[in-house]
Order: structure tokens, then sequence, then C-alpha cells
């Protein structure tokens, strides 16, 4: 099969998405399939072509939303090798620009189109309107939500039962809605693949001693992330075990604000602020960890849960619809509602002897989200699509006929 991917966060830029992308694309290779890219070129205001022109960076601008750029929705220098291409289906991961591009091509190419819907952007919609206008706003992204998953796409794709429910209870949408959960390269974080030295170089550097607990969170440093919940939290945590520390890998737009909330509360000293990670060496960090902390409510998934648990590292997350499904209580972690909840179940897993348990089980579950079973359900929905168009195909086809015969019996009086 050859597979169109069409994506406006691809690497080197990393997020959930572009590392769940470049995960596909290299199990769908693995399944014997030929995969092409077209995405944003985030360096210059340039084409870019790599890798024997099967990927294609459009340029784009700047939209002042973390390091996201936006390309015009036809680009004409990329149609003609897009056609060469000759592909079977088109898969796009995001509703504007690179998005909308594919949509375009779809129909003008007659290929059917899947669609995968990654990003809740109700939760969103206050970086661009600043706190004004967020009720119309978020109708306006209802609107436009629905217009591409529903009347754009053959098939559509969500993560979990959580985004399933957006649209067919919220957005009452009338048409296949497949939940395929986001896989992961689980391997790549397995404990038994690193180097211990290498893990100690690391804690050196961060000013970590094996006598502390660390906790990790990997993510964003915006507010829908909800950090600031664990750095109170942790201010807690601190008065029983000074030895608690807080790890927060990523950057963002409030990741000053949170830094700030840190110098507050003095924690200086227990919470540490790494900032990005290269996606090479994101798995290294993971094996630092004892616990994995995320308060956020924004996600449709949340992949960062996924690849802790491969590195054997128990959960702790904000009880929401996109982690319950993953994270089971006193299996493979725990989940909490409130920033109290969130203290008592560390300083109880810090006085814990039961760490051991959640590990191996927090590795079982994530061995259930490997790129191998993901593509293949992927695959699945690439199939039905396929068989619906040629469905859609023929039956355009026989109506016209009929109208042609009708009109040769009745057309003349």
């Amino acid at each position: 099969m050859r597979i169109g991917i069409f994506t406006d966060t691809y690497p080197p830029y990393i997020n959930g998405v572009s590392t769940s992308i470049a995960m596909l694309e290299q199990a769908l290779i693995k399944a014997g399939h030929e995969v092409f890219i077209v995405t944003v070129n985030t360096e210059k205001m340039r084409y870019k072509y790599e890798n024997d022109e099967r990927i294609i960076r459009i340029p784009g601008i700047p939209i002042g939303i973390y390091d996201y750029r936006l390309t015009g929705v036809y680009p004409l220098r990329a149609i003609d090798k897009i056609r060469k291409w000759n592909l079977d289906v088109i898969h796009s991961h995001t509703e504007f620009g690179v998005g909308t591009f594919a949509r375009i091509i779809a129909k003008q190419f007659d290929i059917p189109l899947v669609h995968t819907y990654h990003t809740m952007y109700e939760d969103y919609v206050h970086y661009i309107t600043k706190g004004y206008f967020d009720k119309s706003s978020k109708k306006i992204v209802e609107y436009l939500t629905k217009f591409y998953c529903d009347k754009t796409a053959t098939e559509l794709i969500v993560p979990t039962k959580k985004t399933y429910d957006l649209f067919k209870q919220k957005y009452k949408v009338d048409r296949n809605v497949h939940i395929v959960p986001t896989g992961i390269e689980v391997e790549r974080f397995y404990k038994e693949n690193f180097n211990k030295k290498d893990i100690n170089k690391i804690k050196s550097n961060l000013g970590l001693s094996e006598k502390d607990f660390v906790i990790l969170f990997v993510g964003r440093l915006g507010k829908e992330k909800s950090v600031d919940l664990l750095i109170e939290g942790h201010y807690s945590i601190v008065k029983k075990y000074e030895n608690a520390k807080l790890v927060i890998i990523g950057d963002g737009p409030d990741a000053d604000d949170f830094k700030e909330l840190t110098r507050k509360l003095k924690l200086e000293n227990n919470i540490i602020f790494v900032g990005k990670v290269a996606w090479e060496e994101i798995p290294k960090y993971y094996q630092i960890a004892d616990v994995f902390a995320t308060a956020s409510n924004t996600e449709t998934q949340g992949l960062t849960v996924i690849e802790a648990m491969a590195a054997s590292i128990p959960i702790v997350c904000l009880d929401d619809d996109a982690f319950r499904t993953v994270v089971i209580n006193d299996l493979n972690g725990y989940l909490f509602k409130t920033k109290y909840e969130y203290r008592k179940i560390i300083l109880d897993l810090i006085e814990s002897n039961d760490l051991k348990r959640l590990e191996r089980q927090a590795r079982i579950t994530a061995d259930q989200h490997s790129s191998k079973y993901f593509a293949q359900q992927v695959l699945d929905v690439y199939k039905l699509a396929i068989k619906t168009k040629e469905e859609e195909k023929n039956g355009t086809f026989i109506n016209r006929a009929k109208d042609v015969i009708k009109k040769g019996l009745y057309g003349k009086k």
C-alpha cells in the first residue's frame, strides 16, 4: 500500500503527535508498505525535499502557539510530486494548513482520506482569544472540527473513548469513529536497554543523589497541563521528605510562571526544570524516575504515560477519561482528583515497599500499546476507507447509468 501522511508536526520538531507519526511511519514500513510525508518546514520559508523526495516540507509561518507554523492550503509546487506518488490512501493528522491541503488533494485525485483527531482544541482556545470571546470561539472550534472531521474524511480515528464521546455525544457526529489508541516503540524505553553509568551521569548533572525520590513530568509547559498542581503539591511533600525531587522536562509559554511559583514556594532545591530534551535522549531521562506524574486534563490520550510505563515507572495522574483506560488504581499506578489526593498518593509511595509490583504491571500495560499492534489497527481502517471509497464510486456510477437510461427512455415525447 502507498500511504501519504499529511501533518503539521514531524521530527525533528518533537511533541506527542510527531512522535506517534514517526513511530507509525516506521511500523508501516516494517510491515512492507511505502510511506510518504507532507509536513511543514519549521526552519526556513522554502520547500525542502528529503529521502528521495518521499518527504516534502512546505514553507509555513509562525502563528504564536508553541513552535507551530501554518502553511498555505494549496502549495502548488508540491502537487506534481504528490501526483507521482500514486497514493492508495491519505492519512491526515491536522485539521488546518497541511490538513486542509490533504483534503483538497484527496478530492482532486479521488483518494480515500483517513483523519486522526489528536487535539482537544476547545482546551487551547485561550491561546488565541487571551480570555476574550471564549464561548463564541469554542462554538467556532466545534463547527470547524465537525466540518474537518465529519464532512471531509472517509474514515475518522480517535485515540480514546474520551475523544469518541466528544464526537458522538457532544458534536452528534453520525459517521464511523474508530477508537485506535496510539502506540509507541515500547522497546525504546525498556530499562534493560540502558547503561547504568549513563543514567547516573544524568542524575549527577541534575544534582540528584541515589537517596532522592524522583517524581517526573514530561510535557509542554502550558497552563492546560496543570503543572502548578504538581508544584503546589510538592510543597507539602517536601515538608515531610526533603529528598523528594520533582523533575520537569519540557518548555512552553507558561514555563516562566511555573518557575516563578517554584521560587515563591522556595522549592528551587527540590524542583528541577530541565527544559527541552532531544527526542532520542528522552528514554534515558525516564530511567531516573521513581514515579511519573501528570495533572493534565486536556489529553486525548497522553503518550508520555505510556512511555513512562514502558520504562517500568508507576503512574500518578489526574482522574481523567484520557487515562482511565490505561491507569488502574493499585495495579500500575493511581488516579487522583485533587491536589490533596495527589500529595497523599506520593507520600504513600515514598513510604511504600510495593513499587516493584507497580513497576512490573506498568511494563505489562505498556506492551499492549506496541507500534506493531497500533500500525495493524490503522491499516485495517485504511482498508475500510479504500473499500468505502470504491463503493461510493460504484454507487455514483450506477446512479449515473440509471439517469442515462431514464433519460433515454423518457427524454423524448
